[in-house]
């Protein structure tokens, strides 16, 4: 997979990061997840620096607030983000923190 000049700099931005905010477990990525990143060209890690720094990306105002609180209770945190043209990528890190997956909404 390529890298775009946009997940360089993300990239960048991430590795300013001294330390992830949670233990992510074992990394998984659904087939769906991983098809349509291939056909974007598109590179996981980006995202799940992301993910794992506290950005996460286009969720509403309540579920950025849950997850703030699943950082102090220990529960389930979502990150999604919104990849041009149309389509969306969710991670979510059990409760457990035992993994983290990367999937589309549908697969849920």
């Amino acid at each position: 997979m390529t890298s775009s000049p946009g997940q360089a700099a993300a990239l960048a931005q991430d590795k300013k990061q001294t330390a992830p905010l949670f233990t992510l477990g074992a990394v998984l990525i659904t087939p769906g997840a991983l098809d349509m990143l291939e056909a974007l060209q598109l590179a996981p890690l980006p995202f799940i620096l992301r993910h794992v720094a506290g950005d996460w990306g286009d969720l509403c105002t309540e579920d950025k607030q849950a997850n703030a609180a699943a950082l102090t209770y220990g529960s389930r945190l979502l990150s999604a983000y919104d990849i041009p043209p149309n389509h969306r990528l969710w991670i979510i890190t059990e409760a457990d923190r035992r993994s983290t997956t990367l999937l589309l909404p549908e697969e849920y």
